[in-house]
């Protein structure tokens, strides 16, 4: 993604990992838990929708 100059403080969660929606559920709807993005890129595979931040890429399994 094209960094536009603007910094957005993260909470230093680790991106690596998919989390899973019922054990780690938002802390605010709809808002990712580390940056506060409202954007997500969202995938099905083998009946899993993945939901990813698209600014700091944390996902998670619905």
């Amino acid at each position: 993604m094209e960094d536009k100059g603007i910094k957005r403080e993260t909470k230093g969660i680790d991106t690596s990992i998919v989390y899973d929606f019922k054990q780690y559920p938002d802390e605010i709807s709809g808002r990712c838990d580390n940056c506060g993005n409202t954007l997500f890129k969202s995938s099905v595979k083998d009946f899993i929708f993945l939901r990813e931040c698209r600014e700091c890429g944390m996902k998670k399994s619905i």
